[in-house]
């Protein structure tokens, strides 16, 4: 049975285990605080080659290195089994979110990278998810461990999940509808 509704994860941090450095990241780019791609967007064109390089190899390295959550591919089964569209939405690179997906043997009904236009804490890649699986906003989740994840379904007007694992409660948490430490939890959210 088809829900009309989309559950929408980030990927590092949410679906794996947080395992990139940002700070190590920006400190070989040379950006001293900030998200990194929006940095590297005002870099020039030679800065912005050599930036997204560093970022590419920190990315494959995340995507041979960090292991899954517990449960992460029974979860996004779970979600399709139940009649949710499923997708992914991060700021990584296509080829190595296509790799993690194969890799761990994920199967899901949507993907958008940064390479698909207007990445998170955009509305658009969430409204452009839910287009495509013919889901409704509303009835929507946004599942993710960072403020962008947040506030990208907060303007797409879904529900949002803020995953948080192991990790300190952060400030922003009180800006999701729904913390979990883990993915069972999510199914008991969205079941």
């Amino acid at each position: 049975m088809r829900k009309h509704a989309a559950i929408i994860f980030d990927l590092d941090g949410t679906l794996t285990k947080p395992y990139l450095d940002f700070d190590a990241i920006r400190r070989e780019i040379g950006i001293a605080r900030g998200p990194i791609l929006e940095a590297i967007a005002q870099m020039d064109a030679a800065g912005q080659r050599d930036a997204e390089a560093v970022l590419l190899r920190h990315e494959w390295e995340a995507a041979e290195n960090a292991p899954l959550y517990d449960g992460a591919v029974a979860t996004v089964e779970a979600c399709r089994a139940w009649g949710y569209g499923v997708a992914i939405l991060t700021r990584n690179a296509r080829a190595v979110v296509d790799y993690v997906l194969g890799k761990h043997g994920f199967v899901v009904d949507a993907i958008r990278t940064r390479e698909d236009g207007a990445i998170k804490p955009s509305a658009e890649p969430v409204l452009s998810i839910c287009r495509e699986l013919q889901a409704e906003p509303p009835r929507s989740w946004m599942v993710g461990d960072y403020l962008f994840d947040i506030l990208s379904g907060q303007a797409a007007d879904t529900r949002t999940v803020l995953m948080i694992g192991d990790g300190a409660e952060p400030d922003y948490a009180k800006q999701a509808d729904h913390v979990i430490r883990t993915l069972a939890e999510l199914l008991t959210i969205v079941g």
